[in-house]
């Protein structure tokens, strides 16, 4: 994967997993001062950070778990779907559902960004009907709890 730095603060990071095993990329704040989350507000925060994202694949930025379970940080939009043909700068919607306000320094790993492939849509073909399976149409909660 290539990778472009904009912000020259970032310089002195690694964009690889922190540990690993890791399967996501630290996505940091490059903001040039603490932004305050106030419950219920979207803020959009800056990494500094272009990809180009293999034809194919598809980029999927994901909240922090601990930052979720701790702070009640995630992501406004769930889940940010980065497409093979984005070219600009990776923005994190962050939001809050919790009370006191969180703050975000600048430097702060906010999201992280987990690189995978997707099917080839070009593969699909349009059907009369689809093949049975045991299942069938059965959907939420069809499978039971245990």
């Amino acid at each position: 994967m290539k990778y472009s730095i904009i912000d020259p603060r970032l310089n002195d990071f690694d964009f690889k997993p922190t540990r690993e095993g890791d399967a996501g990329i630290d996505l940091r704040a490059a903001i040039k001062s603490p932004i305050t989350v106030a419950k219920g507000m979207v803020q959009l925060i800056n990494t500094g950070v272009k990809v180009a994202i293999p034809e194919h694949w598809v980029g999927l930025i994901l909240p922090r778990s601990g930052l979720g379970v701790k702070k009640g940080l995630t992501l406004a939009n769930t889940i940010g779907c980065i497409d093979s043909n984005y070219r600009g700068e990776l923005v994190v919607p962050i939001i809050t559902n919790r009370i006191p306000p969180f703050e975000i320094a600048p430097m702060d790993r906010i999201a992280q960004l987990v690189i995978v492939p997707h099917y080839e849509y070009s593969k699909l073909e349009q059907v009369d009907e689809l093949d049975a399976t045991l299942r069938g149409s059965e959907g939420f909660g069809s499978s039971g709890i245990q």
